[in-house]
């Protein structure tokens, strides 16, 4: 008798994982952003939260679970009024299964309850690294471990997504926040870049310095920021030095070659040429007229 060996499907699998939280916020609670390259859920054990993932703004309360396609930016806060516990797990799968979760907000019932349980549960056993530091970005290995404690984690993942796919049903429309809530991240973000480059004044900083700190797309970064300030940031940028250029000339503590260098510019023609670009003035004109007025 010839036996016939069947090759089993695989419809998602998990090779890697990125990162395991466990978090226990204040109800006043602000995580400003971030994307990446891999996926991640965040799944509400306790309270409510707000989530922008790009564009759109979520209201989440306990039972509720939402994915982060890779590269969408996503932050989150808490309302003010109830302290939130998380769960938040990023992963990388490259399974074409995975699209099912783009955008997708679910509700979870008993059964992946358990397996997030599971998941956490594994992950302590594995790791050593605190799972409520917000700012870990890698796993380090318990280097005793119980026997397949790591399969355990990738088998339970697995399971928790193959069975929110079966079940399927996104509550996406009902949890939708208002553009009141997106103006105000919008603005908390837009708070937090001018804050940065008042920060680097005395740098040579270029756009894609900017990208990187905010975590944001080239595009989404332009359009944000022109539309809340009327500038693009490099020439908002541009004119917070000549600012403080302008101030330190009416200080009189340095010359106009010192104050080039200490505000980043590559050299003192440089320095007058967008001086007076900005003002219509030449760094020496407008001390002129400085000393006029006083």
């Amino acid at each position: 008798m010839k036996y016939i060996k069947t090759t089993l499907s695989e419809e998602i699998v998990i090779r890697k994982i990125v990162t395991v939280h466990y978090f226990e916020y204040a109800k006043n609670y602000v995580f400003e952003g971030e994307q990446h390259d891999f996926w991640e859920f965040l799944y509400v054990d306790k309270g409510e939260i707000e989530v922008m993932a790009d564009a759109q703004g979520y209201k989440l309360t306990q039972g509720e679970i939402i994915f982060h396609k890779p590269n969408e930016f996503h932050n989150v806060w808490a309302n003010g009024k109830v302290a939130p516990n998380l769960i938040v797990v990023a992963f990388e799968c490259r399974s074409e299964a995975m699209t099912f979760f783009e955008n997708k907000l679910l509700s979870i019932g008993d059964y992946e309850k358990n397996l997030l349980a599971h998941i956490i549960r594994e992950a302590k056993k594995a790791f050593s690294s605190p799972f409520n530091d917000p700012l870990l970005t890698r796993l380090e290995r318990n280097p005793i471990q119980p026997f397949g404690c790591e399969q355990l984690i990738k088998i339970n993942l697995e399971l928790l997504l193959i069975s929110l796919f079966r079940k399927g049903t996104s509550i996406q429309s009902k949890n939708r926040i208002s553009s009141a809530v997106k103006e105000r991240s919008d603005e908390d973000m837009v708070k937090k870049i001018i804050a940065y480059l008042r920060d680097k004044l005395h740098e040579n900083i270029r756009f894609e310095d900017v990208r990187q700190f905010s975590n944001l797309s080239r595009t989404n970064l332009k359009v944000l920021f022109k539309d809340k300030t009327g500038m693009s940031v490099m020439e908002f940028f541009r004119n917070i030095k000549v600012e403080e250029a302008k101030k330190m000339i009416r200080e009189e503590h340095y010359n106009f070659t010192e104050i080039s260098k200490k505000l980043g510019y590559d050299s003192i023609h440089y320095f007058s040429r967008q001086f007076k670009k900005i003002t219509g003035m030449s760094p020496s004109e407008y001390a002129s007229s400085v000393k006029v007025k006083i």
